[in-house]
């Protein structure tokens, strides 16, 4: 794991940016054929997320399971349909039996399945589907919604790892979607 040290501009605050992450470097290889052009923006999304949530969550433990939970959360997308919570969930599962992490099943398919979920999480596992659910919150909201995190973090890993067309991806694939689906547009939103 790379880490890199930033500072902001306007304050003394020194965060650790997670540059590179083994999980996340040998997944994405794994799934290039798929991502094609949109390689580089999901991979700076996983990124984001990745530190946000690293600085959400003060357990360094937890680390490789918001980096291997941020290169499945999405990549459904990809190898599924914009209906892809399920899709993903069964390809991390698969990841997590081939390197032998098994007992990261139950957690890792929660952290996937509600990262889009609109209120807080509270059930098992709560400390990390919530810091993941948050994460990627604040990084689709632009950090619109930074529930208590720092700003001036967030334009930090912006900075370090840009979005380069992630949310216009975002907006044409709910769009393509909606036109198939208008009765159910956003099918991974929960309550």
């Amino acid at each position: 794991m790379k880490i890199n040290e930033e500072r902001s501009r306007n304050s003394c605050i020194l965060i650790m940016i997670i540059k590179q992450n083994h999980h996340i470097e040998t997944v994405l290889q794994q799934y290039k054929s798929y991502l094609k052009s949109d390689f580089h923006t999901y991979k700076n999304h996983v990124y984001r997320v990745l530190n946000i949530a690293y600085l959400l969550d003060v357990l360094p433990e937890n680390i490789d399971k918001y980096a291997i939970a941020g290169v499945f959360h999405d990549v459904g997308i990809w190898t599924h349909s914009f209906d892809y919570l399920e899709p993903s969930i069964e390809l991390a599962q698969e990841y997590l039996v081939k390197i032998g992490k098994e007992e990261w099943i139950e957690e890792m398919s929660l952290m996937i399945d509600n990262h889009h979920k609109i209120s807080r999480y509270s059930k098992k596992f709560s400390q990390t589907v919530e810091t993941f659910r948050k994460a990627d919150w604040i990084d689709v909201s632009m950090g619109i919604l930074l529930f208590g995190f720092e700003r001036s973090n967030f334009k930090m890993i912006k900075k370090a790892f840009p979005t380069v067309g992630f949310h216009r991806f975002l907006i044409k694939q709910v769009f393509k979607y909606f036109l198939k689906h208008p009765f159910n547009p956003l099918p991974m939103f929960k309550r």
